[in-house]
């Protein structure tokens, strides 16, 4: 290895020791409660250093919000490539949303934190951002096409406002509040359970009639409801 090679591999991996040390200071604590030095000291380098690489601390937080993303979107193509009805598909999907958020709780937060309007739109990340999201509804979109075309679901749903449709809803679910959370744990129902019964129920809301019986019609599978919270 020459030592341009040599150089430019130590960059990558400085560059990546910061985006961990970042990483674990957004898990820990809220995006106001982390600083630029706090990164420095967390990765034992000076300020100056981190500015080489990142120009600043939305910079840095919104490079570990495209981590979260491409978790999810590898998520997403497993399930399109499965050789399963078009409706199983999108039942799919949403299970894997849904694991996201207990595999991933943290990153999961900043995807929902980064879409506020307190960052900006000039940042270079949100543009890739917004298509990484882009890319998940567009591949659940397209197994809403499949469903269609195998006559598992409608033919008078559009594909697109129906992908948007159920976007909205798993982000909408996946991000409850707790105070939502403890409304529904009053009326003796845990998060679990809801989360289950609202896959449960879009099912007719898409199906022809005609959908096989698989057990994945939205119905979230024991092993994944029990992942860790």
């Amino acid at each position: 290895m020459g030592i341009s090679d040599r150089r430019q591999r130590e960059k990558e991996q400085r560059k990546s020791g910061i985006i961990d040390a970042a990483e674990r200071l957004f898990f820990s604590r809220r995006y106001e409660d982390v600083s630029m030095d706090d990164i420095a000291r967390e990765v034992e380098l000076n300020k100056a250093t981190l500015y080489l690489y990142f120009e600043n601390k939305e910079t840095l937080f919104a490079t570990l919000v495209l981590r979260g993303i491409g978790i999810l979107e590898e998520k997403y193509r497993e399930c399109r490539e499965k050789q399963v009805p078009g409706i199983v598909k999108v039942s799919l999907m949403g299970q894997a949303y849904y694991q996201f958020s207990q595999e991933y709780p943290d990153y999961l937060r900043l995807i929902h934190f980064y879409g506020s309007e307190r960052f900006s739109r000039e940042n270079p990340c949100t543009a890739e951002i917004g298509k990484g999201y882009g890319t998940c509804r567009m591949m659940l979109r397209d197994a809403i096409q499949e469903g269609i075309e195998d006559g598992t679901i409608r033919a008078d749903l559009d594909p697109f406002l129906t992908s948007m449709y159920l976007m909205i809803s798993f982000m909408g679910i996946l991000s409850m509040e707790d105070k939502w959370k403890r409304v529904i744990e009053a009326e003796g129902f845990s998060y679990e359970q809801y989360c289950q019964e609202f896959f449960r129920f879009i099912t007719p809301a898409l199906s022809t009639g005609e959908a096989p019986h698989t057990g994945n019609s939205f119905q979230l599978h024991p092993s994944i409801l029990h992942e860790k919270k």
